[in-house]
């Protein structure tokens, strides 16, 4: 299978090629390369063709011969969509929407959309998050996954599969690291500063998921038979997955031994889900998450020991999307619209 892959210079993009082509499929990638200086460490055995193109652009000519989509080159995470609102409108619910009708047009059967468990927002009731849920997204970011969702189960029909991955937060090493999501914000904190001061009391669940378990819900969902995945919406991630923030701050600090560990009062972040993923679990085949949090923990503290990884690199804007993308802007790299200047 040809697999076009957006966002392949992204945190998830980097470790997904080189899982798809180990298991025999072609892989082009687009990416618009906001993130290029945001390189950790040399983690891939190898990498896809990159079209250096954003999501607005691709044409009709550049979908020929492929065979499914993989669609994650949005802006990422909530500060970003703070940022410009009406700019991640534009890219992440238009944009993927028109993508997705290219797709379609040019009989492109799969279309696997990156879309994210921050769509439950706040959690009403006790019980477990399914998919089934009512969404509740609190922000710009979440929004926009919960109107691609919806434009794009429209579209589905014999001609056009779709399948929505609602992954929970992910955690461990890429080489395009991101440090603004929270066990990876963590570990750095604990490594460079020996110290989390949490300005919380961390009583917020999240789900968390490992970036290699996403790549692998991601290859899973492309061998699958059409019927199990058309048009159907997974939480990925496991159950068992489920932490509070100060339970993920105290596998942090037991990971980095000599780390001080402290707490605040409840934040202003009222955003607090469990998600159940028995779906994922359950239905499609050859899915399980090989890594909990502890592991992911593990990895990051061996892999700072071996690059040596300093403050000065933890704090750099090429590992926080927010940072890079002010420094784009401020440096009239690219315009208000987010399109790179010539």
């Amino acid at each position: 299978m040809k697999v076009l892959v957006t966002g392949t210079e992204g945190y998830l993009g980097s470790l997904l090629p080189p899982l798809l082509m180990e298991r025999g499929h072609e892989v082009l990638g687009v990416d618009t390369g906001y993130y290029k200086v945001g390189w950790l460490y040399n983690g891939t055995t190898v990498t896809a063709k990159t079209l250096n193109k954003d999501i607005r652009h691709i044409s009709a000519e550049d979908l020929a011969g492929i065979d499914a989509i993989v669609h994650m080159a949005e802006l990422s995470n909530d500060p970003t969509g703070q940022l410009a609102p009406n700019i991640t409108y534009d890219i992440n619910h238009k944009g993927s929407v028109r993508l997705a009708n290219l797709a379609k047009a040019a009989g492109i059967k799969r279309f696997v959309y990156m879309s994210s468990c921050s769509v439950y927002g706040v959690a009403t009731g006790e019980g477990m998050t399914t998919e089934a849920s009512q969404v509740n997204p609190q922000t710009a970011y979440a929004e926009c996954k919960t109107l691609v969702e919806r434009d794009l189960q429209l579209m589905a029909d014999d001609s056009f599969s779709p399948t929505f991955m609602r992954n929970a937060t992910a955690f461990g090493a890429s080489p395009r690291m991101r440090f603004d999501i929270v066990l990876n914000n963590l570990a750095g904190l604990a490594w460079t500063t020996k110290e989390i001061k949490m300005i919380s009391d961390g009583t917020p669940w999240r789900p968390l998921v490992h970036a290699l378990d996403i790549c692998k819900a991601i290859a899973c969902t492309l061998d699958a038979p059409r019927d199990i995945v058309h048009n159907q919406i997974f939480n990925v991630g496991d159950t068992a997955n489920n932490y509070r923030v100060k339970e993920i701050a105290e596998i942090i600090a037991d990971a980095f031994p000599g780390c001080q560990l402290s707490f605040g009062e409840s934040g202003s972040d009222n955003r607090s889900y469990r998600v159940s993923f028995e779906k994922i679990n359950s239905v499609l085949p050859g899915f399980k998450c090989d890594w909990r949090a502890d592991d992911g923990a593990k990895q990051l503290a061996n892999l700072f020991k071996q690059i040596e990884m300093t403050a000065d690199t933890f704090l750099s804007r090429g590992f926080t999307r927010l940072k890079q993308l002010e420094y784009l802007l401020g440096t009239g790299q690219i315009d208000s619209d987010f399109f790179w200047r010539k």
